[in-house]
């Protein structure tokens, strides 16, 4: 569930991209599986700059393969079929099942936020990784 606070951010073309949460005089980012995006350190970024990160980080991130985790360690190769504050939808992806013709992947329902359920192969916006405009 999304929390009341959170304060949603559209690019242009009135996309989501994600959220802000207002902290002294500043703003903590979060995207739209609910992870928090402000990078390490840098404490409370000012508005612009929190606007900055939503729109550098843009929606391509979800088009990724991710690995889902099981409770019992077990890990599936996934992909996001759909990401809202409601829950995010992911399809199973081995051998590129999720986008094949007339496939029926199995699917799995994820509360919001997604924390720890969901990696990525690589996350561009953290330190150390290449920056890399997503859209």
């Amino acid at each position: 569930m999304l929390p009341a606070d959170w304060i949603e951010y559209r690019r242009s073309d009135s996309e989501i991209l994600g959220w802000m949460l207002a902290e002294g005089d500043g703003f903590r980012v979060f995207d739209l599986l609910g992870r928090e995006r402000t990078p390490d350190g840098a404490g409370p970024l000012e508005w612009l700059a929190a606007e900055e990160l939503l729109d550098e980080l843009g929606i391509g991130y979800l088009a990724d393969r991710w690995t889902l985790h099981f409770p019992d360690g077990s890990e599936r190769p996934v992909r996001i079929a759909e990401a809202s504050a409601r829950g995010v939808t992911v399809v199973a992806d081995e051998f590129g099942a999720a986008s094949a013709v007339g496939g029926d992947p199995e699917r799995f329902r994820l509360s919001f936020p997604v924390i720890d359920e969901l990696s990525p192969p690589a996350d561009p916006l953290r330190p150390g990784a290449a920056r890399r405009r997503q859209r």
